[in-house]
C-alpha cells in the first residue's frame, strides 16, 4: 500500500489559511493535521478542518455532470447523469441562447469564497465572463463595507503586523470572535497577556471569546460608530490624543476633533445602550495605555452603517498614535498587503474584454425578479450556495424558479442552489487540485498541490471553464492557461517563485517584517502616504467624508434585533450537510434573554416560527443571557433543504444596501416569534 505526506493548504474563507499535512494511501487521504512549522497557524486546526476529510471523502461528492429533466426545485430526482461533452455543449447552447436574446450582460457568473484560491477562486472563470462581456460581479457579500472604510482611511485593507499583538497592552477585540473565526490568533493575544496585557471583547453577545476576556462590553448591534466616537472623544478630553503623530501623518484630525465635540460619553453610551461608565472606564484605558491593539470583526458591518463604523474604529488608534508602536494600530483585514492578484490572474492585459454593467451580488434576489435590465437569463453558480447564503431568501428561490433562467451549478456536492440548476458539473475539492492562497489575516502565501484523486470525473473549476470556452468557440491563450501558469503568473515578479514555494509550500510574501510598526512614520498606501479621517471622494457616493456615525436601519425598540453569527463548526455553507459537522452545531435555534422569552411565554426548548415581513425559519428556543434583552441570535449557514420548513435565517433578511460598498444588511433585521 504506497502511502505519503503532502503539505497543502486550507482553502476556505477564514483569515488563518492554515497550512496542513495530508497522509495519503493509494490516491486517498486519510489522514489530516495541522503543520506544525507554520510560523502562525503553527500545527493547529479548526474544530470544522480537522473533520475535512468528512467531506472530500463523502459519499455525496458529485461524481459526474447531471441534466434537469424534472421541474426546478424538486431536487436530485429531477436530474440524470450526462457526459461531459453532453453537459458542456448544454451549458455553451445555454449562454449562446441568452446573448443571442439579450446581449452577453444577460449572463451572470456568481461566486465567491467557497475557495479563496487565485486558481480556483478568481481566475478562469472571471476571465472566461469577462471575455464574453457578461455581467461583472460585484463581490459584496463579506467584506465590501470594510473594504470601502478602510480604502478612505488608510488606502488600502492594511493594519498592524498579526504577530506583533504579544507586545499589545491593551487588546480590543471588537466584533471579533476570535475562538470561531480567527482561532490561530489567540495564542499571540494569550501570550500578550501572560505578559500583562488587558483583553477586552466588544461584541453585543457573549461569545466564546469575550467570555474568556478580561472584560466585556455589549453595546445595541449597528451602534459600534458612536462607541468609537465617544471614546475618541474620552481621549481628547483626557488630554491624550497624539497631536504630533497626528500632524504628521493624518489629514482631517481638525475637522474630526470639531465633530467630537458633538459626541460626549453620555450621548455615545445612550446610543449604544450602555451605562456612561462602561464607556470612561475604556476609554481610560485607551487613553493611558501604549501600545493599544484594535482586532476589528467582519460581523460588525452587516448593518447600515457598517462603513461608518469601521472607518470610526479604525480612526481612534490614529488619534491615539498608536501605529507608533509594534502591536500597536488597527487590524481589520491584511488583503492589502499583498501584491494584488486581479490583473494578471482576472484580468490579463491581453485578453479583450468588452465594457460591461456590475451587478451586486448581495441584490441577486432583486436582480433575478425584475431589477436587471436587460434581465438575467443565464446564471453561472460557483464556489458559492446563493439559495442558503443570499438575502430575502424567499424573493431569491422566485427568481431561481423562472422558467426563462438557465442555471449551471459547478459543485462538490448537492447544495440548495443545485435544486434550482439546469446543468450541475462536479467540482474537485482541494487535496485534489492545484491552488495558491494568500491570507487575510496573516502575511504569508501557500502552494496547494494536488495530492489525491478525484472521484469519478470531478474536474478543476479551472478545467471546466476550459472546456465551456472551447465549446463556446473561444480560444484566446489566457482561456488555455495552465493552473501552474495562473500560478506563475500571480509569483510574477515577486518575492518568491513557483518553484520555492513548490519545495516550501509557504512564504511571507509582504515587506511587512514579524514584530515591525509599519506605519509608525506614516507611509499608509494612500497617494501621500497619509491616513484621511476626512475623504472627500466619499461625498460623491452620498457619505459623510468626513469619519462620523450612521443608525441602524432599523431603529431599537422595533421587534427583537436578531444577529445570525458565526458558528464554531459551521464556515458559511461548506460544512451544512455534513453529518458530524450538524450534529456538533445541534438544529437551528434562536437565542433569547429569559427576558424576552418571559415577555413572550416561551420556555426553553420551544418550536417557534421566526418571521417578519420577509418570511419566517423554523427554530427551537435557547433561553440564556448570552445575548442583551432585546437581542436574539442564531447561528448562520444551515442549510434551507435540510431545515424544518425548507428555510433558513435568510428568509428574514433583507436585500438593502449598507452606507459604503454596496454591502449587505443581514444583521439589521428585526424579527418576532410565534409558536408553532
Amino acid at each position: 500500500m504506497a502511502r505519503s505526506t503532502h503539505r497543502g493548504a486550507c482553502p476556505l474563507d477564514c483569515p488563518d489559511t492554515c497550512t496542513w499535512q495530508l497522509t495519503v494511501e493509494d490516491g486517498r487521504a486519510v489522514e489530516i493535521r495541522g503543520d506544525a512549522d507554520h510560523p502562525f497557524t503553527r500545527g493547529a486546526l479548526c474544530g470544522k478542518v480537522n473533520r475535512y476529510l468528512d467531506a472530500v471523502n463523502g459519499p455525496d461528492r458529485l461524481t459526474r455532470p447531471m441534466v434537469r429533466v424534472g421541474p426546478k426545485g424538486a431536487g436530485p430526482i429531477a436530474f440524470r447523469p450526462a457526459s461531459w461533452e453532453e453537459a458542456v455543449g448544454r451549458v455553451a447552447a445555454g449562454l449562446t441562447a441568452s446573448i443571442e436574446r439579450h446581449g452577453p450582460e444577460s449572463i451572470l457568473p456568481f461566486y465567491f469564497a467557497g475557495t479563496m484560491g487565485d486558481v480556483q477562486g478568481y481566475s478562469m472563470g472571471q476571465r472566461l465572463f469577462a471575455h464574453l462581456g457578461a455581467s461583472r460581479l460585484r463581490t459584496t457579500i463579506c467584506t465590501a463595507a470594510a473594504n470601502a472604510a478602510l480604502e478612505s482611511l488608510y488606502g488600502g485593507m492594511v493594519g498592524f503586523e498579526p504577530e506583533s499583538i504579544v507586545e499589545a497592552r491593551l487588546i480590543v477585540l471588537w466584533g471579533a470572535n476570535l475562538l470561531s473565526t480567527h482561532l490561530h490568533l489567540w495564542p499571540f493575544v494569550q501570550e500578550a497577556r501572560r505578559r500583562g496585557a488587558h483583553v477586552v471583547a466588544i461584541d453585543p453577545l457573549r461569545t466564546d471569546t469575550a467570555g474568556r476576556s478580561d472584560t466585556h462590553i455589549a453595546p445595541l448591534p449597528g451602534t459600534d460608530g458612536a462607541l468609537a466616537l465617544g471614546l475618541m472623544r474620552h481621549v481628547v478630553d483626557a488630554g491624550a490624543a497624539d497631536r504630533e503623530w497626528l500632524d504628521a501623518y493624518v489629514d482631517g484630525w481638525p475637522e474630526l476633533e470639531r465633530r467630537l465635540a458633538d459626541w460626549p460619553v453620555e450621548r455615545a453610551a445612550a446610543e449604544c445602550g450602555l451605562d456612561p461608565a462602561v464607556l470612561r472606564d475604556l476609554g481610560d484605558r485607551i487613553a493611558t495605555t501604549r501600545p493599544t491593539a484594535i482586532k476589528v470583526g467582519l460581523g460588525l458591518q452587516r448593518h447600515a452603517g457598517a462603513g461608518q463604523a469601521v472607518r470610526a474604529i479604525c480612526a481612534l488608534p490614529l488619534v491615539t498614535g498608536d501605529f507608533r508602536y509594534p502591536g500597536g494600530g488597527a487590524l481589520c483585514m491584511t488583503s492589502g498587503h499583498f501584491p494584488a492578484p486581479a490583473a494578471p490572474v482576472m484580468r490579463p492585459a491581453d485578453l479583450p474584454q468588452p465594457s460591461a454593467r456590475e451587478v451586486n451580488m448581495s441584490r441577486l434576489a432583486a436582480v433575478l425578479t425584475g431589477e436587471a435590465d436587460p434581465p438575467v437569463t443565464s446564471l453561472v453558480v460557483f464556489d458559492a450556495n446563493p439559495a442558503s447564503t443570499s438575502p430575502d431568501q424567499t424573493r431569491l428561490r422566485t427568481g431561481l424558479n423562472r422558467a426563462d433562467l438557465f442555471t449551471v451549478v459547478l459543485e462538490q456536492r448537492w447544495t440548495d442552489t443545485c435544486d434550482y440548476a439546469d446543468v450541475v458539473l462536479p467540482a474537485t475539492m482541494q487535496p485534489e487540485h492545484l491552488d495558491l492562497i494568500s491570507s487575510y489575516g496573516h502575511h504569508y502565501t501557500t502552494l496547494n498541490l494536488p495530492a489525491t484523486t478525484p472521484p469519478g470525473e470531478a474536474l478543476p473549476n479551472t478545467e471546466i471553464f476550459r472546456r465551456i470556452a472551447a465549446a463556446l468557440g473561444l480560444d484566446h491563450p489566457r482561456l488555455r492557461d495552465s493552473d501552474e501558469d495562473i500560478v506563475r503568473q500571480v509569483l510574477a515578479g515577486g518575492p518568491v517563485t513557483f518553484e520555492e514555494l513548490a519545495e516550501r509550500t509557504y512564504a511571507r510574501t509582504t515587506g511587512v517584517a514579524v514584530g515591525s510598526a509599519p506605519f509608525a512614520k506614516g507611509g499608509f498606501p494612500t497617494p501621500t502616504g497619509r491616513a484621511r479621517l476626512h475623504q472627500p471622494a466619499l461625498a460623491r457616493q452620498g457619505v459623510d467624508p468626513l469619519v462620523g456615525y450612521t443608525p441602524p436601519a432599523q431603529r431599537h425598540g422595533d421587534g427583537l434585533v436578531l444577529i445570525a453569527a458565526a458558528g464554531r463548526f459551521f464556515l458559511n455553507s461548506t460544512f451544512g450537510s455534513l453529518p458530524w459537522h450538524e450534529k456538533k452545531m445541534g438544529p437551528p435555534r434562536i437565542h433569547l434573554h429569559p427576558d424576552d422569552a418571559a415577555a413572550r411565554g416561551l420556555a426553553d426548548g420551544a418550536a417557534v416560527s421566526v418571521h417578519n415581513a420577509n418570511g419566517a425559519f423554523d427554530a427551537a428556543v435557547a433561553v440564556d443571557d448570552a445575548a442583551r434583552p432585546g437581542v436574539a441570535f442564531t447561528f448562520k449557514a444551515y442549510w434551507a433543504r435540510r431545515s424544518t420548513g425548507g428555510n433558513t435565517v435568510n428568509a428574514v433578511t433583507a436585500v438593502r444596501d449598507a452606507d459604503l460598498g454596496g454591502a449587505p444588511t443581514f444583521h439589521d433585521t428585526r424579527i418576532e416569534l410565534s409558536p408553532r
